[in-house]
This record gives C-alpha cells, sequence and structure tokens, in this order.
C-alpha cells in the first residue's frame, strides 16, 4: 500500500507560528524533502528534530520527484517544506503531488503561514474575492501585458515582488490599472515587518526612491470605477478627438479620456487600436 506525502507549512518569518501538528509530522515521516538543506536543518534543530533531509527544488523537482514517488509506492511517509510558509503556493510541490495522486499515494496538508494570504488580510482592501497571480513577470513589456490581462477581474489581486522591482511594478500598475488603492506588505511576520497603504499613485512615490529590502507582496483593490458601455467605444474616440481638439497634446488626451471611463492608459490605447483595426 503506497505511503503517505505531507505538505508542511513552516513559518514565513517569525519561529513561533509552526503548528504542534508540523513539528510532530516533521518527526515521524521516514524523509524530509526540502529546498535548501542547511535552511530546513536550522529550522529543524530550533525544534530538536532530527531526520533525513533531501533536496527538492525548482531545479531538480523533475527528477526528484520521481525518486521521492518511488519511496511512496514502497510504503514510505514523505514530508514537503519549502524554505518558507506553504509547499506549492509559489514553491515546488506541483509535480510531486501530481505524481504522487496518480501513484495512489495518500496526500495531507499540513496547513500553517502562506504570505499571501496574510498579507490579503491586513492590507485593508475586500477579501470576499482574490486573484493571486504569483511573481509580476520581470520584464517590462510581460509585465504590462499581465497587468493588461488581469485588470478586469471582480477580486482583489495579490502579487509578490522583488526589493528592486517594487517600484517599476507600481509604477506600471498605476499606468494599467489606474489609481486604485493598494498595499504593500513587506518582512511578514519578522522584526522588521511594515505594511504601507494607500493609493497605486502615492505607493509608487514613497517607495521611488526607498531603499526596499525583504520580501514583499503587493495588493491591490478590483477595478470600482463605473466604466462605459463596451459598445461604446466610438465615444471614447469622439472623447479623445475632443480633447486634442482643445489644444491637449494626444499623450495627455489619452490618459484623460481614460481616466474618464474608468480605463487604464494602456488598455484604453488597446481599445482604440482595435476600433481602428475594425
Amino acid at each position: 500500500m503506497p505511503g503517505t506525502l505531507y505538505l508542511v507549512a513552516t513559518p514565513i518569518g517569525n519561529l513561533q507560528d509552526i503548528s504542534l501538528r508540523a513539528i510532530e509530522t516533521l518527526k515521524s515521516v521516514d524523509l524530509i524533502a526540502c529546498e535548501d538543506t542547511r535552511h530546513t536543518r536550522k529550522l529543524l534543530n530550533n525544534f530538536g528534530i532530527s531526520n533525513k533531509l533531501v533536496s527538492y527544488h525548482e531545479h531538480n523537482e523533475a527528477e526528484r520527484a520521481s525518486e521521492l514517488v518511488s519511496l511512496l509506492i514502497d510504503g514510505k511517509s514523505v514530508a514537503v517544506v519549502s524554505d518558507a510558509g506553504t509547499p506549492g503556493i509559489n514553491d515546488p510541490g506541483f509535480v510531486l503531488v501530481r505524481q504522487a495522486a496518480a501513484a495512489g499515494a495518500t496526500i495531507l496538508p499540513i496547513p500553517g503561514p502562506v504570505a499571501l494570504i496574510n498579507a490579503l488580510i491586513v492590507s485593508a482592501l475586500p477579501t470576499d474575492s482574490f486573484f493571486f497571480g504569483g511573481f509580476l513577470p520581470s520584464k517590462k513589456s510581460a509585465r504590462i501585458k499581465r497587468l493588461q490581462e488581469v485588470a478586469d477581474i471582480p477580486a482583489t489581486l495579490v502579487f509578490y515582488e522583488t526589493p528592486h522591482r517594487i517600484a517599476v511594478s507600481l509604477a506600471d500598475c498605476l499606468d494599467v490599472l489606474g489609481d486604485r488603492a493598494a498595499a504593500v506588505v513587506r518582512e511578514l511576520t519578522k522584526v522588521h515587518e511594515e505594511t504601507v497603504r494607500g493609493t497605486l499613485n502615492t505607493l509608487a512615490e514613497h517607495f521611488a526612491n526607498a531603499k526596499t529590502r525583504g520580501e514583499i507582496v503587493l495588493v491591490v483593490d478590483r477595478n470600482t470605477e463605473e466604466r462605459a458601455p463596451s459598445d461604446s467605444l466610438k465615444t471614447l474616440a469622439e472623447r479623445l478627438d475632443e480633447l486634442e481638439r482643445s489644444g491637449i497634446d494626444r499623450k495627455t488626451a489619452l490618459k484623460t479620456a481614460a481616466k474618464e471611463f474608468g480605463l487604464g492608459k494602456s488598455e484604453a490605447y488597446r481599445i482604440l487600436q482595435a476600433e481602428k483595426n475594425r
């Protein structure tokens, strides 16, 4: 009979956030698969756990998953942990879970911290419905495309971001999504934990010259502005033409028209281009 795969959540900062069940599971399994054996060994030592570790990270995930599934088929118990948080949430885990399920193994979650949920609940933004987009793309063109794809999702948007990209990502969010309410949540549960709330405009200004460090979650409100009906594209074009005839340059006119219609500037441009091509 196949063994059991345990997906064990570990602290995202404060070690006291680990659960009693997580400690007992890590003590009792035959093997612990982790991203960084040195990092996880420090965690285990803190709780007096001495168990066998094996690396399981994004660079060896496919090969290692097959090895771990073989152990499960032989009836062994395996725990998976990431460096911080819940395995499979922007960390390795999915490949192994899929293969373990296909092999008939029992798969059990050992609940605990996950950064995106904790950032969401402290953001002061709606929590009734949210969309998690992982890390925004590092390249500007890909990042803008991604933001355009999620702009109309009727939910709070949650992304992970790096310190060196947070300023440019906020600027792109402002350009594509419009000036929505947002929050930047940094270093959750750690000594320098910080939540900065505001609009995308104020946050972009705040982080433009800031020396930002640590792990970051960006939370952005859904679009709450009234939009023009989708069949009124001609009205958008007419308003742009009207503004240009009044002497406003095209770039400013487009930004103004987009704001009036509850659109991001890039989205408005895309709509106008689509209308021209019809």
